[in-house]
Protein backbone atom coordinates (compact mmCIF):
# COMPACT_ATOMS: atom_id res chain seq x y z
CA UNK A 1 0.00 0.00 0.00
CA UNK A 2 1.39 3.18 -0.87
CA UNK A 3 1.57 5.72 1.99
CA UNK A 4 0.44 9.39 2.20
CA UNK A 5 4.04 10.40 3.19
CA UNK A 6 5.52 8.82 0.02
CA UNK A 7 2.85 10.59 -1.81
CA UNK A 8 3.17 13.59 -0.29
CA UNK A 9 7.34 13.87 -0.95
CA UNK A 10 6.77 12.61 -4.94
CA UNK A 11 4.46 15.95 -5.01
CA UNK A 12 7.22 18.22 -3.36
CA UNK A 13 9.96 17.10 -5.47
CA UNK A 14 8.04 16.95 -8.95
CA UNK A 15 6.84 20.75 -8.07
CA UNK A 16 10.46 21.78 -7.22
CA UNK A 17 9.70 23.01 -3.64
CA UNK A 18 12.18 22.56 -1.28
CA UNK A 19 11.09 21.04 2.50
CA UNK A 20 12.09 24.30 3.76
CA UNK A 21 9.61 26.19 1.48
CA UNK A 22 6.93 23.99 2.92
CA UNK A 23 8.12 24.27 6.88
CA UNK A 24 8.21 28.32 6.37
CA UNK A 25 4.50 28.06 4.36
CA UNK A 26 3.18 25.88 6.85
CA UNK A 27 4.93 26.23 10.30
CA UNK A 28 5.76 22.85 10.61
CA UNK A 29 9.24 22.05 11.23
CA UNK A 30 11.44 20.49 8.88
CA UNK A 31 12.03 17.26 10.47
CA UNK A 32 8.52 17.06 10.82
CA UNK A 33 7.84 17.56 6.89
CA UNK A 34 10.20 14.97 6.58
CA UNK A 35 9.53 12.02 9.52
CA UNK A 36 5.64 12.76 7.98
CA UNK A 37 7.55 12.24 4.05
CA UNK A 38 9.23 8.98 5.69
CA UNK A 39 5.93 7.79 7.62
CA UNK A 40 7.82 7.92 10.81
CA UNK A 41 5.34 9.24 13.18
CA UNK A 42 6.94 8.22 15.90
CA UNK A 43 9.27 10.98 15.66
CA UNK A 44 6.60 13.69 15.70
CA UNK A 45 4.59 15.04 18.56
CA UNK A 46 0.90 13.59 20.03
CA UNK A 47 -1.32 11.70 17.07
CA UNK A 48 -3.48 15.18 16.93
CA UNK A 49 -0.37 17.03 15.93
CA UNK A 50 0.15 14.36 13.54
CA UNK A 51 -3.37 14.71 11.92
CA UNK A 52 -2.89 18.69 12.20
CA UNK A 53 0.95 18.46 10.13
CA UNK A 54 -0.33 16.13 7.32
CA UNK A 55 -3.69 18.03 6.69
CA UNK A 56 -1.53 21.02 6.47
CA UNK A 57 0.99 19.83 4.41
CA UNK A 58 -1.71 17.92 1.82
CA UNK A 59 -3.33 21.63 1.56
CA UNK A 60 -0.43 22.91 1.03
CA UNK A 61 0.46 20.88 -2.11
CA UNK A 62 -3.37 21.21 -3.07
CA UNK A 63 -4.19 17.23 -3.09
CA UNK A 64 -7.17 16.13 -2.38
CA UNK A 65 -8.58 15.70 1.28
CA UNK A 66 -10.95 13.24 0.81
CA UNK A 67 -8.82 10.74 -0.92
CA UNK A 68 -5.53 11.25 1.14
CA UNK A 69 -6.82 11.29 5.01
CA UNK A 70 -8.93 8.22 4.75
CA UNK A 71 -5.26 6.69 3.16
CA UNK A 72 -3.97 8.16 5.97
CA UNK A 73 -6.46 7.16 8.79
CA UNK A 74 -5.98 3.08 7.53
CA UNK A 75 -1.83 3.99 7.75
CA UNK A 76 -2.00 5.48 11.18
CA UNK A 77 -2.18 3.66 14.00
CA UNK A 78 -3.56 5.75 16.98
CA UNK A 79 -3.19 3.37 19.71
CA UNK A 80 0.43 3.22 18.50
CA UNK A 81 0.98 7.10 20.43
CA UNK A 82 -0.63 6.66 23.73
CA UNK A 83 1.91 9.43 24.79
CA UNK A 84 1.61 13.54 24.80
CA UNK A 85 5.00 13.72 23.44
CA UNK A 86 7.85 11.75 21.42
CA UNK A 87 10.14 9.83 22.64
CA UNK A 88 12.12 10.90 25.68
CA UNK A 89 10.42 13.85 25.56
CA UNK A 90 8.46 13.32 28.67
CA UNK A 91 11.17 12.24 31.11
CA UNK A 92 12.61 15.28 29.92
CA UNK A 93 9.54 17.07 31.59
CA UNK A 94 9.39 15.71 34.80
CA UNK A 95 13.62 16.87 35.43
CA UNK A 96 12.75 20.49 34.43
CA UNK A 97 9.90 20.63 37.04
CA UNK A 98 11.88 19.32 39.80
CA UNK A 99 14.37 21.16 39.15
CA UNK A 100 11.94 24.38 39.22
CA UNK A 101 10.53 23.77 42.55
CA UNK A 102 14.06 22.42 44.13
CA UNK A 103 15.01 25.95 42.79
CA UNK A 104 12.17 27.59 44.25
CA UNK A 105 12.81 26.32 47.52
CA UNK A 106 16.32 27.08 47.22
CA UNK A 107 15.03 30.93 46.51
CA UNK A 108 12.74 30.60 49.64
CA UNK A 109 15.24 29.74 51.61
CA UNK A 110 17.93 32.00 50.30
CA UNK A 111 15.13 34.94 50.82
CA UNK A 112 14.55 33.86 54.83
CA UNK A 113 18.05 34.10 54.82
CA UNK A 114 18.33 36.99 53.79
CA UNK A 115 15.72 38.00 56.21
CA UNK A 116 16.75 36.42 58.88
CA UNK A 117 20.35 37.81 58.37
CA UNK A 118 19.17 41.36 57.99
CA UNK A 119 17.15 41.35 60.90
CA UNK A 120 19.80 39.96 62.96
CA UNK A 121 22.29 42.78 61.61
CA UNK A 122 19.33 45.56 62.11
CA UNK A 123 19.05 44.96 65.96
CA UNK A 124 22.98 44.55 66.09
CA UNK A 125 24.12 47.02 63.87
CA UNK A 126 25.00 49.31 66.65
CA UNK A 127 27.29 46.52 68.12
CA UNK A 128 29.61 46.19 65.03
CA UNK A 129 29.62 50.12 63.96
CA UNK A 130 30.12 53.56 66.30
CA UNK A 131 27.35 53.81 67.81
CA UNK A 132 25.21 56.66 67.31
CA UNK A 133 25.51 59.78 69.46
CA UNK A 134 23.52 63.26 69.24
CA UNK A 135 23.80 65.96 71.93
CA UNK A 136 21.16 68.24 71.76
CA UNK A 137 22.44 70.64 74.74
CA UNK A 138 25.20 72.05 75.66
CA UNK A 139 25.86 73.87 72.30
CA UNK A 140 29.66 75.23 71.17
CA UNK A 141 30.73 78.05 73.11
CA UNK A 142 27.35 78.54 74.75
CA UNK A 143 27.38 80.22 78.11
CA UNK A 144 26.24 79.00 81.55
CA UNK A 145 25.55 79.70 84.81
CA UNK A 146 27.00 76.96 86.82
CA UNK A 147 24.99 74.04 86.45
CA UNK A 148 25.33 72.87 82.91
CA UNK A 149 22.65 69.76 81.49
CA UNK A 150 23.84 67.35 79.19
CA UNK A 151 20.79 65.81 76.88
CA UNK A 152 21.16 63.55 73.98
CA UNK A 153 20.32 60.25 72.48
CA UNK A 154 22.29 56.92 71.81
CA UNK A 155 21.33 53.72 71.12
CA UNK A 156 19.52 52.07 73.97
CA UNK A 157 22.27 49.14 74.43
CA UNK A 158 24.95 51.96 74.70
CA UNK A 159 26.70 52.88 77.74
CA UNK A 160 27.12 57.14 78.03
CA UNK A 161 29.65 58.81 79.72
CA UNK A 162 29.94 62.52 80.68
CA UNK A 163 32.97 63.48 81.30
CA UNK A 164 33.80 59.75 82.39
CA UNK A 165 30.47 59.92 84.71
CA UNK A 166 28.04 57.07 83.86
CA UNK A 167 24.97 58.38 82.78
CA UNK A 168 21.70 56.49 82.60
CA UNK A 169 19.40 55.79 79.82
CA UNK A 170 15.78 55.75 79.44
CA UNK A 171 14.43 52.91 76.58
CA UNK A 172 14.66 54.91 73.85
CA UNK A 173 18.05 55.92 73.94
CA UNK A 174 17.31 59.54 75.57
CA UNK A 175 19.43 60.53 78.38
CA UNK A 176 20.19 63.81 80.83
CA UNK A 177 22.79 64.95 83.18
CA UNK A 178 22.80 68.17 84.87
CA UNK A 179 26.76 68.85 86.40
CA UNK A 180 28.35 71.70 87.99
CA UNK A 181 31.69 73.46 86.64
CA UNK A 182 33.42 75.70 88.55
CA UNK A 183 33.30 79.25 86.39
CA UNK A 184 35.59 79.93 83.62
CA UNK A 185 35.81 78.20 80.39
CA UNK A 186 35.17 73.85 80.13
CA UNK A 187 35.66 71.09 77.79
CA UNK A 188 32.66 68.44 78.36
CA UNK A 189 32.91 65.22 76.73
CA UNK A 190 29.83 62.89 75.84
CA UNK A 191 30.94 59.10 75.23
CA UNK A 192 28.47 56.32 74.11
CA UNK A 193 30.53 52.65 73.99
CA UNK A 194 28.33 49.99 72.46
CA UNK A 195 29.27 46.34 73.91
CA UNK A 196 32.00 46.03 71.27
CA UNK A 197 33.39 48.45 72.85
CA UNK A 198 33.35 50.45 69.74
CA UNK A 199 33.02 54.36 70.66
CA UNK A 200 31.70 57.63 69.65
CA UNK A 201 32.62 60.93 71.41
CA UNK A 202 31.61 64.39 70.88
CA UNK A 203 32.95 67.78 72.87
CA UNK A 204 31.46 70.69 73.63
CA UNK A 205 33.16 73.95 74.61
CA UNK A 206 31.12 76.21 76.80
CA UNK A 207 31.92 79.29 79.16
CA UNK A 208 30.06 78.90 82.93
CA UNK A 209 29.93 82.46 84.54
CA UNK A 210 29.11 83.26 88.28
Amino acid sequence: MIRVGQILYEERIKRGIAVEEVAKATKIRVSFLLAIEKGEYVKLPSSAYIKGFVKNYIEFLGLPKKELIPLFKREFDDSEFLRVLPIGFGEKQEIPFRRLRLTYTNLLIVFAFILLAGYILFQYRYAIINPPLDVNSPRNDQVFSKSVAITGKTDPNSTVFVNEEPVSLDKDGNFTKKIDIFPGKAIIRIKAINRLGKSTEIERKIEVVE
